[in-house]
């Protein structure tokens, strides 16, 4: 603890008071945030590792069925077949906010223009490698979601706990010293000035009595 350097009168001793009251609140309001943004990092931390598993998941189906597709159909025709598939893909981020942090929300959206290709002479696993693959980057959407936002609210964890160390080993334990020092040199001026006032009153009451015996 290091005692600030105010000078011990009551004014410092209320501005300091007040101080000390906003640091504790100011204390008490960031372990309370720092509590919440560690649930919810937890909370993404361990969704992003499911997202994770999901989306190797999706890309490995997706490519076995492509694998599939050109051991039935042959190379060039599904590269042919592939080149005609006609989907676009709009992927749309939106925010949204967590304790005054801004978390992306990212949304994959397809529009399909089918007919691809006829049906005909068609092995079913192109169909399936396309919906595979759909998934696996609506997934990847997601998943890069949730990464920006676990690296989001690790950094700002990170500040709060710096800020709630501060306040909690160095700020408040200041002025809590610094209160303490100025409320005992003011308890000990009051105990001062009550003796030389006794002295005072003491010296007065004696010069009064050595007068009244003089003119008596």
């Amino acid at each position: 603890m290091t005692q600030l350097n105010y000078a011990p009168t009551k004014t410092n001793l209320l501005r300091l008071k007040s101080d000390l009251n906003f640091a504790k609140q100011g204390y008490e309001l960031l372990d309370q945030k720092r509590n919440i943004l560690i649930i919810e990092l937890l909370a993404l931390v361990d969704q992003t590792t499911e997202y994770q598993t999901r989306v190797e998941d999706a890309l490995a189906k997706a490519y076995q069925a492509l694998e599939e597709a050109v051991l039935d159909m042959g190379k060039l025709k599904v590269q042919y077949l592939t080149g005609a598939v006609n989907i676009s893909t709009d992927i749309i981020i939106r925010s949204r906010r967590v304790m005054g942090v801004s978390l992306p929300v990212v949304e994959t959206e397809f529009k399909e223009y089918s007919p691809y290709y006829s049906p005909m002479g068609t092995s079913f696993w192109i169909d399936s490698s396309i919906s595979f693959f759909k998934q696996a980057l609506s997934l990847l959407g997601r998943l890069s979601e949730l990464k920006i936002s676990v690296l989001r609210l690790a950094n700002e964890v990170k500040k709060t706990i710096r800020k709630v160390n501060a306040l909690e080993k160095i700020a408040i334990p200041d002025l809590q010293e610094t209160v303490h020092f100025i409320q005992s040199r003011l308890e000990e001026n009051e105990r001062d000035m009550f003796v030389l006032m006794k002295m005072v009153k003491s010296n007065l009451e004696n010069k009064r009595q050595k007068t009244f015996g003089e003119k008596s």
